[in-house]
């Protein structure tokens, strides 16, 4: 049973039949069918506090990931990880969240705590 403290941030598939849920104090990536019946929950050892995530219009999911700073795509199903799009040392993410792709521009950009930067990545 998902409790109401377990919710950090959610976001829906295009499709509406999955919620996928980030759950920082249990380091986990939850995905749920639409009746709440839990799908599949994401962990890695180096996954510490997921914040923020989206779902694209083609259902790719980001996830923002506190500690290290990181950003993820994590595939639909909600099990695995795709790729790294985005670290602290390569790209300069620092405290991530909110994260969000853009269709018109091809971009994904990512707001961050106590920082006046927005970063921009072009994605292709």
């Amino acid at each position: 049973m998902l409790l109401c403290f377990a919710v950090y941030k959610c976001a829906v598939s295009p499709t509406g039949d999955r919620l996928y849920i980030t759950s920082p104090d249990q380091n986990k990536l939850l995905t749920l069918a639409r009746d709440g019946t839990l799908l599949a929950s994401y962990t890695d050892p180096a996954l510490e506090w997921p914040r923020c995530l989206h779902v694209t219009p083609a259902g790719q999911v980001l996830v923002c990931e506190y500690w290290p700073p990181t950003v993820l795509q994590v595939g639909w199903e909600g099990e695995s990880k795709l790729t790294t799009l985005a670290t602290q040392e390569r790209d300069g993410v620092r405290w991530p969240e909110s994260v969000c792709y853009s269709s018109t521009t091809s971009s994904i950009i990512v707001g961050q705590y106590q920082d006046d930067n927005i970063l921009v990545f072009r994605v292709e």
